[in-house]
Formats: structure tokens, sequence, C-alpha cells
């Protein structure tokens, strides 16, 4: 693994009863550890699970790319603060990687089609074409499979939100190939049943405090869509 663990130190927070300072899960967890090519958040809205996975990845020296509109309003400023607050342990030294969220991915999709206006070999790393010029899921889906194949450490926050189930079951495969040897390494908040149920995944639930890992079977996500499917008529 590229990332063997990362550590939470609460005596460095800044505001215990600000946001994201004041979630529980981040209060009473120490330490998570990264031992597989894939690890999962899950849990609830409102969690944490995305707050502190875009965290770790500005802590791993991860650029998001996002629109850096200042006269937008910044919904939880002690955010921003978080990473500083982490402390994380490299296997071999940092590596490099990227962050994935749809709504950055509209920001690095405009940014692209600039660059590919002066230099349109920018786009043969992404399929040949613009990506704004494929349907959301497509543009994902070309994004994904360009990207990971470099090695390197890669942060995804919940990529089925546009992905259809066999876009899902491409992007499970993809991750299981690119994962096992030992290339690329992924951590993803997500509450898709197939991403979860990637094979020899940790899974860390964020709906308990301290988060621990669970089996794929204990989420309840899998125990949800199970007792729909088992009523369906």
């Amino acid at each position: 693994m590229h990332l063997k663990n990362v550590s939470l130190n609460p005596q460095r927070y800044p505001d215990w009863n600000g946001y994201p300072f004041n979630l529980p899960v981040l209060r009473h967890t120490e330490r998570l550890s990264f031992d597989t090519p894939v690890t999962l958040f899950v849990g609830e809205n409102g969690t944490g699970k995305s707050t502190l996975l875009e965290a770790l990845a500005r802590r791993c020296g991860v650029h998001i790319w996002e629109d850096d509109d200042k006269s937008r309003p910044v919904a939880h400023p002690l955010a921003r603060t978080l990473p500083d607050t982490l402390s994380i342990g490299w296997t071999e030294g940092r590596v490099p990687g990227s962050f994935f969220g749809s709504s950055v991915f509209q920001d690095f999709v405009r940014m692209l089609d600039g660059w590919a206006s002066s230099d349109p070999g920018q786009l043969d790393y992404f399929g040949g074409k613009s990506l704004s010029l494929q349907s959301h899921g497509q543009s994902i889906l070309s994004f994904f499979k360009s990207r990971y194949a470099i090695k390197g450490l890669y942060f995804l926050d919940e990529p089925e939100t546009a992905l259809s189930p066999k876009s899902q079951a491409e992007l499970l495969e993809l991750m299981n190939t690119m994962g096992a040897d030992g290339r690329a390494q992924f951590i993803a908040a997500t509450h898709s049943p197939i991403l979860l149920s990637c094979p020899g995944a940790v899974i860390y639930s964020f709906d308990h405090v301290p988060v621990r890992a669970i089996p794929y079977r204990e989420t309840v996500h899998f125990k949800l869509y199970k007792r729909f499917l088992e009523n369906v008529p």
C-alpha cells in the first residue's frame, strides 16, 4: 500500500464546537489503517465520511480541481483546517494521485476543455475527445480508465452518483484490476452496494463511534437492498 494509515489528533482541533470538529467520529476515532488496495468509507449522510476523505486527500498533497470562485460563500470554513490536524504514514514516501467528486469533476472538465483549446493533445489522455461531449456517466468512466492506469493514490467521493449499475460494475472491476498489481490504491466514500461488494476491501463504518471495520453483509446498504429484492412481488 502507498498510504499506510492516518491518525486523527483531537488535541490539535481549533474548535471542538464547530463543524466538522464536533462530529463524534472525528472526536473519538484515533487511527485508520489502510492494509488493502481498496478501502471504503460507508455511513449515513452527515457522519463525516466525505469530510474526512477530502481532508485526507489534501493532507496527502493531492490537488482537488475546483472552481476557485472567491465570491462563493464557504459552507464550513473550519473544514479547511482539518487536514492540518491529521498525521499520515507512507510506505515508501508520497505518491501522486487524484481526488474525484461529482461536483469538482465538472470543474475539471471545463478546465480540460480550456487546456485542449491550445493543446488538443491533452484529450489523448482521456479517450481522444472532450469529456463534455460525452454523457456524464461516459465522461466519468473515460476519466477513470485513463487516470487509474497510472500508479498512484486515488480518492473517490460517492463516484456512483452519475453511474448506472452497469457502469458501477465496470468501476468495481477497474479498481480490482488496478489494485491487484500494487500500482493503485483506492480510498472511497460510497453508498453503492455494488462498490461495497469489492472483494477483499476493508469497509469502515462511520455509523459507529469510533469508526470501525465491518463485513459487507453487515452494512445497512446490503441489508436494505437484500430485504427490498426479496420482497419484490
